[in-house]
């Protein structure tokens, strides 16, 4: 396995850093905290290239909130600066990870996500079932808890098997630790894991983290009809019995080895022809239908609109991104109806 060990001058460096830093300005260029770095911009960036030249920089407290959209969900926010750290580990460390993903992780990947997660299940459920003709099965499930469950002693020794340049390993650490939910549990010691979402290098690393399971299944059980989203994933089998085999096999190995575990109630075997719930759609034989989840969401945005909560911009921005992932639905008549519901309220 190749390793990288001089990493480090290319995060810090400068040419790096303004990279770093347009992309994380994008989309928030009217934010004060935004105004404010630029202000005195070229300053800001060389005292970030110092902090990490030196191995001086530390990242500061996160900015936790309650988000309920609709599910209720705690998000931590790094402080600008610290995202142009972020982005700055990520712009030389995503190429070096991302040549050993599979083909089929489709989780925050250039030119893949849920559309493409989407085209693969239909084609590996006509496979399957030749081209409907025949019986087929999907072993469904998610992780529980996983980003909170992420264990950071497990994730650096990870990460270090392909970044052996030490300062590197140095600055990942002080990421990560930041990065964790220090919640103290009764004998006032702090937990050695989790990551909060609503970070740049969280997602990151925590794609990184079940590439362990998908070279697993993979490699290990050998299923070739395997998709992973984040930590949701679906492996289709004509037979049931073999889905039900593999699915011990993946607990155990998640257990001992991420220490981590599927969700009970959301991980099943399905008969194919019921249809299977799957990144955002409910995919049945030959149509497709949004979750009901979905569309409470964007139902729940025009009330916001309608009470001048949401701003027409925000609001454009975001029913603009849900028609365009609606297309890939057959909810033609849901679609009408909510524009007519935006143009006339009542």
């Amino acid at each position: 396995m190749k390793s990288h060990k001089t990493l480090y001058p290319k995060i810090y460096d400068l040419k790096n850093l303004i990279l770093a830093w347009r992309k994380a300005r994008k989309g928030k260029t009217k934010k004060d905290y935004v105004i404010n770095f630029e202000e005195d911009l070229a300053y800001n960036l060389k005292i970030l290239h110092e902090e990490l030249k030196n191995q001086t920089y530390n990242p500061k407290p996160l900015k936790t909130f309650i988000l309920r959209d609709p599910k209720t969900r705690k998000i931590s926010k790094a402080h600008f600066r610290d995202r142009i750290i972020h982005h700055a580990i990520c712009n030389i460390l995503e190429p070096i990870f991302d040549r050993a993903f599979i083909y089929d992780n489709c989780a925050g990947r250039k030119q893949k996500g849920t559309l493409f997660a989407i085209k693969r299940f239909e084609r590996f459920r006509r496979k399957i079932t030749s081209n409907f003709s025949s019986k087929g099965y999907c072993l469904k499930a998610d992780i529980k808890h996983y980003f909170p469950e992420i264990n950071h002693e497990i994730l650096l020794e990870i990460l270090k098997r392909k970044v052996r340049d030490e300062k590197v390993v140095e600055l990942l650490k002080r990421v990560i630790e930041r990065e964790r939910e220090r919640e103290r549990d009764a004998r006032t010691s702090f937990n050695n894991k989790g990551l909060p979402l609503g970070n740049l290098t969280s997602q990151f690393f925590a794609n990184i983290y079940l590439n362990e399971l998908d070279y697993f299944i993979k490699h290990k059980l050998k299923a070739k009809y395997y998709i992973r989203y984040v930590d949701d994933f679906v492996i289709l089998h004509k037979s049931k019995s073999q889905l039900d085999k593999w699915k011990k096999e993946i607990e155990i190995f998640l257990k001992d080895k991420l220490k981590l575990e599927i969700h009970p109630d959301k991980s099943k075997i399905i008969n194919l022809s019921k249809g299977v719930d799957f990144v955002g759609f409910r995919n049945f034989y030959y149509f497709k239908l949004l979750r009901k989840r979905n569309i409470k969401n964007i139902q729940r945005k025009i009330i916001l609109f309608h009470k001048h909560k949401l701003s027409n911009e925000k609001f454009s921005e975001t029913f603009q991104g849900w028609s365009a992932y609606s297309d890939w639905s057959n909810n033609y008549w849901l679609k009408n109806k909510l524009i007519k519901r935006i143009i006339q309220p009542h």
